[in-house]
C-alpha cells in the first residue's frame, strides 16, 4: 500500500544534528497519520507521501523546517514564589505564552527569586537530520480519520 492521506504509516526514526551526533532514537515504532493532521513535521510527510512499506531516507532539513527558529519572545521569568515546588533545571512546567497560547516551558535556570522559562521546542533553531524508515502503510480507520491521529499499537489510546 502507497502512503496517502487517511494512511497510517509505522516507522522507525533516528535524529541528528547537522553533524551527524545522534539526538534521538526511537525505542519503539511510531505510528502517525499521514495527510496534514500536524502529527508529524510536514517536510517529513512530503518525503514519505507516495512511498510503500521498506521506504528508507535520510532528510536534511533547515531548522525552519524542523522544530522552527527560535522565538526570544517565549523566554519568560517568574518570581521563585511562584514557582511550583519539586521541578527543578532541565524539568517542564505548562504555562501560557505572551498570546495565552498553552505551551511547555523547560526551566533553564534559577537564580536567586527569579525562575528562567523557555518555551521554545528543544531543538528550535537547530539543523537536523532525520533517519526513517518505513515498517508498515495501513489505512487509517473512519474513527482515527475523525479524531485525527492514530489509535491503538503505537499510536494514541484513550
Amino acid at each position: 500500500m502507497k502512503i496517502e492521506k487517511d494512511t497510517v504509516v509505522t516507522l522507525r526514526y533516528k535524529v541528528s544534528d547537522a553533524q551527524g551526533k545522534l539526538i534521538e532514537e526511537a525505542k519503539q515504532p511510531m505510528a502517525y497519520l499521514h495527510g496534514g493532521y500536524g502529527n508529524t513535521l510536514p517536510k517529513i510527510e512530503e518525503a514519505l507521501d507516495g512511498q510503500e512499506s521498506g521506504f528508507q531516507t535520510t532528510l536534511q532539513l533547515q531548522a525552519a523546517d524542523a522544530f522552527g527558529l527560535r522565538d526570544e519572545s517565549l523566554m519568560q521569568t517568574i518570581a521563585r514564589k511562584d514557582f511550583p515546588p519539586g521541578v527543578k533545571v532541565g524539568g517542564q512546567l505548562q504555562g501560557r505564552d505572551a498570546d495565552g497560547h498553552e505551551t511547555a516551558f523547560t526551566v533553564m535556570k534559577i537564580k536567586g527569586d527569579t525562575v528562567f522559562l523557555d518555551g521554545n521546542h528543544p531543538l528550535a533553531g537547530h539543523d537536523l537530520r532525520f533517519t526513517l524508515k518505513v515498517t508498515e502503510v495501513r489505512a487509517a480507520s473512519s474513527e482515527e480519520i475523525t479524531h485525527k491521529h492514530v489509535h491503538g499499537a503505537h499510536g494514541h489510546h484513550h
